[in-house]
């Protein structure tokens, strides 16, 4: 088994609050939810960032996730996402990211997230601006 990330690897740190909803009939978090969770700590790390299409034309969209479930997580409670930038393409973005309840991580996650023309719905290039800003939250770096 690969080593797992400890949620001081991230840039980038938040947190989700469990609810009662989120449990399936197995009494744990449902993976469809992990998801949700992903959501949150990628859009709140680009929103401190202040990143955002400069070109109203252009917009954000998921292209890709890769998630593996490592633990289950209980109600109630929160859970921990640590997120990070993994590479930064000519159009996209990969993301890492981790969920955590408690110290334990029970959820990574890879997922490409893509810009793209809202004319032509086609890959549309970062700019240099994007780039240096996206930069400041690879792994690592």
């Amino acid at each position: 088994m690969p080593t797992l990330p400890q949620l001081s690897d991230f840039p980038n740190r938040t947190f989700d609050k469990l609810r009662y909803g989120d449990t399936d009939r197995q009494g744990h978090v449902n993976n469809a939810v992990f998801a949700t969770f992903y959501e949150t700590g990628r859009v709140e790390m680009l929103n401190a960032t202040g990143w955002k299409p400069e070109n109203p034309d252009f917009s954000y969209v998921i292209a890709r996730i890769t998630i593996d479930f490592r633990a289950e997580i209980f109600w109630p409670g929160t859970v921990e996402i640590g997120s990070g930038i993994k590479s930064i393409g000519n159009s996209s973005v990969v993301f890492t990211q981790a969920l955590y309840q408690g110290d334990k991580c029970v959820s990574t996650a890879d997922s490409v997230v893509v810009q793209v023309d809202n004319r032509t719905h086609r890959a549309a290039p970062l700019s240099d601006d994007a780039k240096a800003v996206l930069t400041t939250l690879l792994l690592g770096g």
